[in-house]
């Protein structure tokens, strides 16, 4: 399998990640410091609000470009084994890990939220249940809307592909695919219109799915002409 990845964004977004993060501790602590001191009450509280958002984005940031394992090494990782015909992009087009290979086109999307994650059929998304409650409301572990993310994303691939690919977007399908990266959650995903997998399991989903359900070749060939075909690496000082 090919790995091209945009490093110059990895390392950029975590340098932002860190300086944020930090930041949130100095205003933090700049509006503890002003809660004691007289006719400041307002400005310390002007000051905590603005930390605890520096804080959830330096979270944000953090949890996707800080911490390893990122989230791009786990999906490198779960695939890992795939032959030279696939090739995974991450944060190169306009979603953040694309595999593009005999299978088809994927919009694989990762989810590190723990607990027991099950599928609604009657409302058509995601639940959770379970997980630890303080780091749902601090620390942006509650699940969201995959749905929606879904959504959202195509969105934006379809007038990527379109920009990138004008003559043959439309033969495109992109499929997506949540992959759970929390090794304590728990999936319950009956009648999920959408494959929602744990790291192990997605290569020999892909595996399956050449058999049965091949994508065009000519088409996955021509898509993986027009992407970078090496790292987009950062410039050299």
């Amino acid at each position: 399998m090919n790995i091209v990845s945009n490093k110059k964004m990895i390392r950029s977004r975590s340098l932002i990640g860190q300086i944020t993060t930090f930041g949130s501790l100095a205003v933090l602590g700049l509006g503890l410091y002003l809660s004691f001191q007289e006719n400041m009450l307002s400005w310390a509280l002007l000051s905590l609000i603005i930390g605890f958002i520096l804080s959830q984005v330096g979270i944000f940031i953090g949890g996707r470009f800080g911490r390893s394992p990122r989230p791009d090494e786990i999906v490198t990782s779960s695939l890992k084994g795939l032959d030279g015909k696939y090739t995974l992009y991450h944060y190169v087009t306009a979603t953040p890990h694309l595999l593009v290979g005999p299978s088809g086109v994927w919009n694989v999307f990762t989810y590190h939220q723990g607990g027991t994650i099950k599928y609604d059929p009657k409302k058509g998304r995601w639940v959770q249940k379970g997980g630890n409650l303080y780091l749902k409301l601090f620390a942006q572990e509650n699940l969201g809307r995959p749905d929606l993310d879904i959504q959202s994303y195509n969105n934006d691939l379809q007038k990527f592909l379109k920009k990138v690919l004008p003559d043959q977007y439309d033969k495109v399908e992109v499929k997506p695919l949540l992959l759970f990266t929390n090794p304590k959650v728990k999936l319950e995903i009956e009648n999920c219109p959408v494959p929602s997998l744990k790291p192990d399991k997605v290569k020999d989903f892909m595996r399956r799915n050449a058999k049965t359900d091949a994508a065009d070749v000519a088409v996955i060939k021509a898509l993986q002409a027009v992407l970078p075909a090496e790292d987009i690496l950062p410039k050299k000082k």
